[in-house]
């Protein structure tokens, strides 16, 4: 079979034409066959040829002049280059700060109950529906009591966030004198209220209120909140270790608002 480059002509661009070297160039110019016919051409200053090789010719008129050689095919795929070098921009770049989320859990008691002497009480509203007081009635041979409000698993439900600020809301009825008398706050560990009596931990100041009075944002300290949203206590109560002051201030049977815990959290 014939050699392709014998008996076809190939544009490579206007004017150029493939052939083959016939003969190696002698004073400038080679025998070069170009489609079957034999012709003279000129080479040109550089191009290094000989007898044999598949060239790129230049038509001008009547004269043809050798360009290049076409290189064969590789025998084998030429190695991939090597992979760029990473600049050195010094230390890696630090880690993404966690998105910041807040939010406020608002925690109504399950149970609002007054436990004093031994038990319960039961002797009027329900016994978790039951309003809270503090201390012991003038002359009551009953004991002194203690007011509780229990949360349940409410608080837990954002395990893992951190405690920003917390309130409860409470309100006092008539019970005792009229001034403005100051509760004093326990926390306690039971998130539901148990058989027995409840279990008294820290404590601080409550609210300050005269009879009838209201505050819907009485702030409690954030660790205490924190203790319930983490699960190591469940409650608040009011409580003093001696008869005075006695203090009565509204569970929810009275006011469906009473002892309502509103924890403000973040994440991240």
């Amino acid at each position: 079979m014939a050699d392709w480059a014998d008996s076809k002509v190939s544009l490579a661009g206007q004017g150029t034409l493939v052939g083959k070297a016939l003969t190696a160039p002698s004073g400038g110019a080679l025998a070069a066959r170009v489609a079957g016919i034999d012709v003279t051409a000129r080479v040109v200053a550089g191009a290094t040829i000989i007898a044999g090789d598949t060239i790129l010719l230049q038509r001008r008129g009547s004269v043809y002049y050798a360009t290049d050689v076409i290189p064969g095919a590789p025998v084998a795929p030429p190695a991939p280059p090597p992979p760029d070098e990473e600049e050195d921009s010094g230390d890696a770049a630090p880690a993404p700060k966690p998105a910041i989320r807040t939010g406020t859990l608002m925690c109504v008691p399950t149970a609002t109950a007054t436990y004093r002497g031994s038990v319960w009480r039961s002797d009027g509203d329900p016994t978790n529906s039951f309003d809270t007081y503090q201390g012991r009635y003038s002359g009551s041979s009953y004991g002194r009591m203690t007011g509780c409000a229990f949360y349940g698993s409410k608080p837990r439900s954002i395990a893992g966030a951190t405690v920003t600020r917390a309130t409860v809301k409470f309100r006092r009825l008539s019970g005792g004198d009229f001034s403005a008398r100051t509760a004093t706050l326990r926390l306690v560990s039971q998130s539901s209220r148990p058989a027995g009596a409840p279990t008294l931990n820290e404590s601080t100041n409550g609210p300050s209120l005269a009879v009838n009075a209201t505050t819907t944002g009485f702030v409690i300290p954030t660790s205490w909140a924190q203790a319930m949203v983490d699960g190591t206590r469940g409650g608040l109560a009011i409580h003093v270790d001696s008869d005075n002051p006695y203090i009565k201030l509204a569970g929810r049977g009275t006011w469906s608002a009473a002892w309502t815990l509103t924890i403000s959290w973040r994440r991240g």
